[in-house]
């Protein structure tokens, strides 16, 4: 017997089907998921027509092209506090200017199903945050681990709060090279066995932490991991959520993996290049944790209402050392997606070979965005068709030069083949097929043409 949830469900993803369809919107299940998610939360979808004036009954608001900046501002000034505005094409720079106006909810990375990051925010957490005072009946485990040089009374007040909370939790000591300080590496890697020996999805706390109500809202978000963007681009292990997923395990391995060969470098970088590389592998589902889930001290007793309060101060002393370290993937984690320098998105071919091709998509800043996403969508879609016996694509999306110079050096350093294009140039069926046949190993296949 099929339920009338189930008849409402498939209703309602067979009106997005249509909606994205008509609107030449390509989306993966995962963003589907999440666009069906909050539509059932706050309302009716609509694609967001320039100029016009979001409808009171319209709860999601998709945008396909970048507003210009009177034209956010009309945007960001008629937007109802209970909706969410949700850009398909979020890889695209264009759409940076609005997404600074508002709150940054979360975001979905590409795949082969859907070539784009989906982006989605609001006015604030609160219309789709769960009821104050509520129970969720979502298993979730609280874990943390400290130095053991630290003492057991490092992590009394957080032990407290979880057993007045009534919620599971792990908290050990465990053994750390540097005595009181503990490496990333040791972090992930106490994770890693969390992840083993539980089958909840699973909180990290920082030892010193604690809360004042129940951390509810990142197992009510359906999501494979959930942070904070502390001052919007460092990304913070200091709270973390996992869910149990293939994606979220991903991440927590390769965070594992980075961390072990780079010692030195602090923990929130690490996690950063983590999450760049795992979303441009799988549909990365990321929620972005409100301040209220890393609370500095200072916030505690103040009309700012906090969730998990951090043993830290409200200065910027919590981000690395170098403050100049983090300057080439700030900017894009400001608008929540992957830097010019990153690769966009990275696809697997059926093809039994280690050799890779790196795309680099040029002038994006001069190209709108439906022409810079159907770009996208002929690159991936001509390499599914022929791969040219690569293994492996690579797309870097480089609005400057600099990320250019740097997106070439890094593949060259990889030995991966090069093929560098503009949005607006045409793609040959056999693109892949004559780059691989070709015995000019070392050079950059610079496509030409005029923009028509």
């Amino acid at each position: 017997m099929i339920s009338a949830d189930t008849v409402q469900a498939d209703g309602l993803q067979a009106n997005f089907d249509q909606l994205l369809a008509a609107n030449g919107i390509r989306m993966s299940a995962a963003q589907r998921r999440r666009l069906a998610w909050l539509s059932e939360r706050l309302g009716r979808a609509t694609v967001h027509q320039a100029g016009s004036v979001p409808g009171r009954d319209h709860g999601v608001i998709i945008l396909v092209e970048p507003p210009s900046g009177p034209a956010a501002e009309l945007l960001y000034r008629s937007l109802r506090a209970d909706c969410a505005v949700v850009v398909p094409f979020g890889e695209n720079p264009a759409f940076d200017f609005l997404k600074s106006k508002l709150t940054d909810f979360g975001t979905i990375g590409p795949s082969f199903d859907g070539p784009h990051e989906m982006w989605w925010g609001g006015l604030n957490w609160r219309p789709i945050a769960p009821a104050e005072g509520s129970r969720s009946d979502t298993a979730l485990r609280v874990v943390s681990c400290y130095p053991r040089a630290c003492g057991d009374d490092h992590v009394r007040a957080l032990r407290e709060k979880l057993a007045e909370f009534e919620i599971a939790s792990d908290i050990v000591p465990i053994d750390t090279a540097d005595g009181a300080q503990m490496r990333a590496s040791e972090k992930s890697a106490f994770l890693l066995r969390m992840w083993q020996e539980h089958r909840e999805p699973l909180l990290f706390i920082e030892a010193d932490a604690t809360l004042s109500e129940p951390p509810l809202l990142p197992s009510s978000l359906a999501c494979d991991i959930a942070l904070h963007k502390w001052n919007r681009w460092e990304m913070s292990a200091r709270t973390l959520y996992l869910g149990r997923t293939p994606a979220a395990e991903a991440l927590l391995r390769n965070w594992h993996h980075i961390a072990t060969a780079y010692p030195a470098v602090w923990e929130g970088y690490l996690l950063d290049q983590a999450w760049s590389l795992t979303s441009s592998q799988m549909a990365l589902d990321t929620a972005w944790l409100p301040r209220s889930y890393h609370a500095p001290a200072e916030d505690a007793g103040t009309p700012r209402h906090t969730t998990v309060v951090h043993n830290l101060p409200t200065d910027n002393c919590d981000l690395g050392p170098d403050a100049e370290f983090g300057v080439t993937v700030r900017a894009a984690r400001r608008a929540s997606r992957s830097g010019g320098r990153d690769a966009m998105i990275v696809i697997k071919s059926p093809a039994a070979s280690n050799n890779a091709i790196t795309v680099i998509m040029r002038d994006i800043a001069t190209s709108d965005a439906r022409e810079m996403a159907a770009s996208i969508e002929a690159v991936t879609g001509a390499f599914a068709a022929d791969c040219g016996g690569f293994g492996r694509l690579e797309l870097a999306l480089c609005p400057w030069q600099d990320d250019i110079r740097a997106a070439k050096s890094a593949a060259a350093s990889a030995n991966n083949r090069i093929i560098e294009i503009a949005p607006w140039q045409a793609l040959p069926a056999d693109l892949f097929r004559t780059v691989g046949q070709s015995r000019d190993a070392g050079s950059v296949l610079v496509m030409a043409g005029q923009r028509g």
